[in-house]
This record gives structure tokens, sequence and C-alpha cells, in this order.
């Protein structure tokens, strides 16, 4: 059963990692991709989900194998992942508010999100989803004196005990949960009292409506995944190994590997200059789609019309 429940769990991510990968490859394949702000944004994304996969991965596989790590490397792991968790949240408000820009401030866009703006953004996201990391990091070293062992099983359960890290938790969850929400449920509002003028052009704000309303959604899946902690703490306390084992499996498929990989690959797709080139790389140049000619044609396109 073990066997077949590593060979299962190590397939997807394995499948997904692969695409993951050849969606970063083919936004290295062309300028245009590496200078647009959706586009910069969108590699951003990519690459703080495919490293959230991976620290999910890493830190499953050690829970299942009942692994004692040391102290120290369980905290770099740990904080890793919740900032990389935090920071994937906010990066979708970003990603709708440019979105906001490009429908509502057509003239401006270019110029409110430029290339050296949008990685100031960037930076700005990652200072905000590393000030919890750092609050829990000087609590650990400063007060917290509840672990002494050197080595310990890897979940914020057993290395974060004191009630300080579960009140900083709820409250970082909520500020963050509740602004990005907020974000997304104005730009989404905003672009629909756009479109609905004879100023605009429709096709493009429809679009662009459909593209906050995924990332709304990608939202509900990584409020989703906050409850497979709680799900997890349940069954070990109520079930037998095997059964919390299954569940654990079960949940962390659902709710952090698709996630993390479905709404990427969907993302992408949707965007008609993207998909041109990603399904030529992804089918290792066998595809019908050429990435020359067609794709500079289709990006040509996608950068007048969003």
């Amino acid at each position: 059963d073990n066997d077949v429940i590593a060979f299962l769990f190590v397939t997807p991510c394995v499948s997904f990692l692969y695409v993951n990968g050849v969606m970063l490859f083919t936004l290295r394949k062309k300028t245009v991709f590496q200078e647009a702000s959706r586009y910069i944004l969108f590699g951003h994304m990519l690459w703080v989900d495919t490293l959230n996969l991976f620290m999910s991965v890493v830190l499953y596989i050690c829970a299942v194998s009942r692994i004692l790590i040391m102290k120290n490397v369980c905290l770099v792991l740990l904080i890793a992942a919740q900032a990389l968790f935090q920071v994937s949240i906010i990066n979708l408000a970003l990603m709708s508010l440019e979105r906001y820009v490009a429908i509502c401030f057509p003239l401006r866009h270019a110029e409110i999100t430029s290339y050296r703006i949008t990685h100031i953004a960037i930076g700005v996201v990652w200072m905000m989803g590393l000030i919890q990391c750092l609050s829990e990091m000087i609590i650990f070293y400063a007060i917290d004196s509840t672990n002494t062992a050197m080595h310990l099983f890897c979940s914020r359960t057993t290395l974060f005990r004191l009630q300080i890290y579960k009140k900083f938790d709820i409250a970082f969850t909520c500020i963050f949960f509740v602004s990005v929400c907020f974000v997304i449920i104005f730009t989404y509002a905003s672009i629909a009292a756009v479109a609905k003028t004879a100023a605009c052009d429709k096709m493009s704000a429809k679009k662009a409506n459909k593209t906050v309303l995924l990332h709304l959604i990608q939202l509900g899946l990584c409020a989703a995944s906050i409850l497979v902690g709680v799900i997890q703490e349940a069954t070990f306390v109520y079930t037998d190994y095997m059964t919390s084992l299954n569940v654990m499996y079960f949940c962390f498929l659902m709710f952090i590997i698709f996630p993390k990989c479905l709404s990427p690959l969907i993302y992408g797709l949707r965007d008609q200059a993207f998909s041109c080139l990603f399904k030529y790389y992804f089918t290792f140049g066998k595809g019908k789609v050429k990435p020359f000619r067609p794709v500079h044609n289709c990006s040509l396109v996608c950068e007048e019309r969003n």
C-alpha cells in the first residue's frame, strides 16, 4: 500500500513540475515575455508556485516517512514554505491590479506597469510576505525555550508550540486573505463597470474579468489549503495510522498539488501568445504550431488588445 501511495504521490508531482518547468523555459524564449508586466508577474507566480510545490513535497515526504530533522533545518523549511505561501497570495492581488490598469487606464498602462515598477512591486510583495516569517524567527531564537530537542518531527505544530505563534498565524492569514480578496473584488467590479462603456474594448475587458475571476478562484483554493493542517491533526487523533496517511495524501493532492499547478496552467493556456510557444516546447518541438512567425503575430495581437 505504501508503494502504491508513493507512486500515486510522485507521479503528479513530477508531471506538474515538468509543466511548470516548460512554462518557465517558454517565458525565457521571447523578449515580450521578459518585458511586459503581465508576463513578468505570471513568471513570478510560476516561480513561487514551483518552489512552494517543491517545499510542500519535501515536508510531505518527511511527514509520511516520519523522518526526524534538525531543529534549525526544520525552522528554515517551515519559514520558507510559509513565506512562499503568503507571497503567492499577495501576487494574485498584484496580477489583478495589472489587469485593472490595463483596462481602466489603457493610455497609462505602459507607464504605470513599466519593467522597473513591476519589479519594485514584486520586491514589496516579498517584503510583505517575509514579515511574519522574520517575526517568528526572532521569537523562536529570542523567547521560545520549549524546543530543547536537536532533532524532531518537522511540522508547525511540533516546532511552534507557544500561543503567540498561533496568534501571529491567524492575524497575518486574516489580513492577507481579506486584503487580497478586497483587491480582487474591487478590480473585478471596476473592469465590469468599464466594460459597459462604449469607449472600452469589450472583448479585452471580458477576458480581463475572467482572468481576475480566476484569481479569485485561486484565492479560494489557497484558503482551502489552510484546512489541510486542521484535517490532518484531527485524523491523527481519532483514526489509525494508515487512515491518517491516506487522508494526508488526499488532502495534499487536492488542496496543495492541484491548485498550485492547474491554476498556472489554465492561466497560461488562456493567453494566446504564450500558449502558442508553450505547446511547441511541451511536445519537444513536435507540435503543429511553429514558434516563430505565428507567435510573433499572436504576440502583437495580444499586446494591442490586452
